[in-house]
């Protein structure tokens, strides 16, 4: 068997790596996709260098795969093209399944940073190749803890509550489909612990000891502290959306799918933070 894995060098495709030799698969049987393949030298998988903009390149390293872990590209705005490329090639390669990893609610959310994600799970349903959808919610690494120790936290998220788990428990949850059977079609909505924004800097006050407060801006100011801060002002409008939208529920999602592939409970928000402070 052999399982490719996209986007392998940036966090959540070595995590992923690394949770599928945590379950038994052997490096050999693992290929890396990536634009810096130094980063994953070490896991001992076939690493090779691919672009999403390559599509010849994607289709080559996908020839004999039997599955696939397809991690959404990171450039908002270009990322509908990139995504076509991806699953062309993978099949015109006949790849067995296609895991991808999109946003939560992706079919019905007004959040505009799930527009590129629903677009591509469609380009996914007409082609043809067996698919798993892993709707990931927000990885609470999203959150420096660090910074809100420094700075406070800022935000348009009101108290709408967002499930948050660590990066780690995405990646292990998609080692999971990538390793058992039964996931064909499925559509999974994966999120850890609810947390409001207040919430979060309360615990790492707790932990920290130092005085960490939420304050909310609403979506203008929000997006217009953003661009203060250096985000081109596009970003900063998809950023301040996303926190809109998790005013109203947009980002809330039940543990159910993310424990029961899994097969434990998620990482809570409290050992995040403690780990983080540790770092």
């Amino acid at each position: 068997m052999t399982i490719v894995v996209t986007g392998a060098t940036g966090h959540l495709g070595r995590l992923a790596i690394e949770s599928l030799i945590a379950k038994g698969v052997p490096a050999s049987e693992i290929v890396g996709l990536g634009r810096q393949t130094d980063k994953i030298a070490d896991l001992g998988v076939t690493a090779k260098h691919a672009a999403y903009e390559d599509r010849a390149g994607l289709k080559a390293a996908f020839e004999g795969a039997d599955k696939v872990l397809f991690i959404s590209g990171s450039e908002v705005g270009q990322r509908i093209e990139q995504h076509r490329n991806v699953v062309d090639a993978a099949k015109e390669a006949n790849v067995g399944l296609l895991v991808y990893t999109s946003a939560p609610k992706a079919d019905t959310t007004d959040l505009k940073l799930a527009g590129e994600h629903k677009a591509t799970e469609q380009m996914i349903k007409d082609s043809g190749i067996p698919y798993v959808i892993l709707r990931n919610s927000w990885y609470v690494e999203n959150y420096s803890v660090q910074q809100a120790i420094e700075h406070g936290m800022f935000g348009a998220a009101g108290e709408g509550r967002i499930s948050v788990a660590p990066r780690a428990d995405y990646a292990e949850a998609a080692a999971a489909v990538l390793t058992t059977e039964g996931h064909e079609g499925k559509v999974y909505e994966l999120g850890g612990e609810a947390v409001t924004l207040s919430e979060l800097a309360a615990e790492i006050a707790r932990q920290s000891g130092k005085p960490v407060t939420y304050t909310d801006l609403g979506e203008e100011k929000y997006r217009e502290m953003l661009v203060g801060v250096g985000l081109p002002e596009a970003a900063a409008a998809v950023y301040a959306d996303a926190d809109r939208a998790a005013s109203t529920g947009a980002l809330f999602v039940p543990r159910d799918d993310l424990e029961a592939l899994l097969g434990r409970p998620a990482t809570p928000v409290s050992e995040s933070i403690a780990a983080a402070l540790k770092a």
